[in-house]
């Protein structure tokens, strides 16, 4: 379609401009403002006969209504790609800002990709392992998935996130990279995550997209599609295993409900627009693998819960579309343990299908399923000392005691910079486990108590 050019705009409410008397225009057009001698960049989301309403992505300040050029590209909004992307960083919109010029592109794609035909998916197998105990052992990683964080204020994180960017890696030979989009950051957490990449050379295999919280507010509508684009890319077309961690979908969401009201949407839900649901879902069903294909893409996603309020409508239907969930908790927080993961009410619905004889170890089912059995028990038993005191407990119910400390203080418990190959992980579950008497042990096969079981 050919480029043309309108002068003036009717309105301007916020990041939105309302252009009249206009004609073939399309919906996610991308447009060009002039203003002087300043640039803005724009696309279509709304479009009648005569009409279109514009979503400005670096905001309307400073225009005025007679002042602006448009230019309708003609085309949806798109990203460069070619292998040379992997080591780069980009702002929010997909351009460079490493200070190593421009990606020569092999092809450009529209970044409003759609979610993987049901049809053509292939069940996730086989786990990434991300070096931390608690989720490689209890809540594993599989390709594919989409396991989301809940987190909240003042949680890390974005501490979590970049270890788990920085040690994530497949047992085979086959080619993994990571795909970060950090949408709207403080820029002190944008510079501890790019710092990190950078010393630790994790970067080199890495796309990173960053969204600053001073950023336009629209951008970081885009910053997640990019970031999926890119990954499809790598995945789809050059075989690659890919894992994208977008951190933090809240900020996405506050961005849609502002854009929403922008548009004088009817609310939903906590002044959310009605459609969050479909609209987060076409980012999370981007997640998957292809049957045909030789790349997967898995989707960590982190939100911050207001409130750690896990029943808000961004945790609650991002649960119902991802499968599972790594929840933090304040309390671990509190007694300084990292990562603070709360195992009981996480969970990982594709682990599964992903561990065991021929994937992990065949004695890794048993011992999550103890782990988890063992750590409940212990909850039931400190309520239960906090009302009759702890010496007033059975001998058994003061070795739980030990073992709910051990679990969470040696357990889930290691260093930002702390790597566990899945053997040591489980090696250091049977550890604990053996703090237990072998009667205790009841989800665990005795074949594996008699060869793994260390008797104290």
């Amino acid at each position: 379609m050919a480029i043309r050019e309108y002068s003036g705009v009717s309105q301007i409410r916020g990041p939105l401009m309302v252009i009249e008397n206009i004609k073939d225009i399309k919906y996610d057009e991308v447009v060009e403002i002039e203003s002087g001698n300043i640039k803005r960049t724009g696309k279509v989301i709304m479009v009648s006969e005569d009409a279109a309403v514009i979503q400005v992505f670096e905001g309307t300040q400073g225009l005025s209504l007679t002042q602006p050029k448009i230019k309708f590209l003609g085309k949806p909004l798109e990203i460069n790609l070619s292998p040379d992307i992997l080591g780069r960083t980009f702002d929010g919109l997909g351009r460079p800002i490493d200070g190593m010029g421009e990606i020569i592109a092999e092809k450009s794609i529209d970044i409003n990709g759609s979610a993987i035909n049901p049809a053509a998916r292939e069940y996730p197998r086989n786990f990434i392992q991300t070096g931390i105990s608690a989720i490689d052992s209890m809540l594993t990683l599989i390709r594919g998935q989409k396991l989301p964080i809940f987190s909240g204020n003042g949680l890390p994180h974005n501490k979590l996130a970049v270890q788990i960017a920085k040690q994530a890696k497949l047992k085979s030979n086959e080619e993994f990279a990571v795909v970060f989009g950090a949408i709207g950051l403080k820029k002190d957490d944008a510079n501890f995550i790019i710092k990190n990449f950078e010393e630790s050379g994790a970067i080199k295999n890495m796309v990173v997209f960053l969204n600053l919280a001073s950023d336009p507010v629209v951008e970081r509508i885009a910053t997640p599609r990019m970031a999926l684009t890119v990954a499809e890319y790598l995945a789809f077309e050059l075989g690659k295993h890919v894992l994208v961690i977008l951190n933090d979908m809240t900020n996405y969401c506050e961005a849609l409900r502002e854009l929403s009201n922008y548009r004088g949407e009817i609310p939903g839900r906590k002044g959310f627009p009605g459609y969050l649901y479909s609209d987060l879902a076409s980012i999370y069903e981007r997640a998957g693998m292809i049957r045909g294909k030789e790349g997967s893409v898995t989707q960590i996603p982190i939100l911050t819960m207001p409130n750690d309020d896990i029943t808000h409508p961004i945790p609650d239907l991002t649960g119902f579309i991802t499968e599972g969930q790594i929840v933090l908790s304040r309390d671990l927080h509190r007694k300084n343990i990292y990562p603070p993961i709360n195992v009981l009410p996480s969970l990982s619905r594709l682990m599964k299908d992903g561990i065991g004889k021929g994937y992990t170890r065949d004695d890794h089912p048993d011992v999550s399923s103890q782990l988890f059995a063992s750590y409940s028990r212990v909850f039931e038993i400190r309520s239960l000392a906090a009302i009759i005191g702890e010496d007033d407990l059975s001998e058994t119910d003061r070795l739980y005691l030990s073992f709910g400390k051990e679990f969470e203080e040696i357990f889930i418990n290691q260093g930002f910079d702390e790597e566990r190959p899945l053997e040591e992980t489980l090696n250091l579950a049977w550890k604990i486990l053996s703090i237990l008497p072998k009667t205790e042990l009841t989800r665990i096969k005795k074949e594996y108590i008699e060869k793994y079981y260390n008797e104290r």
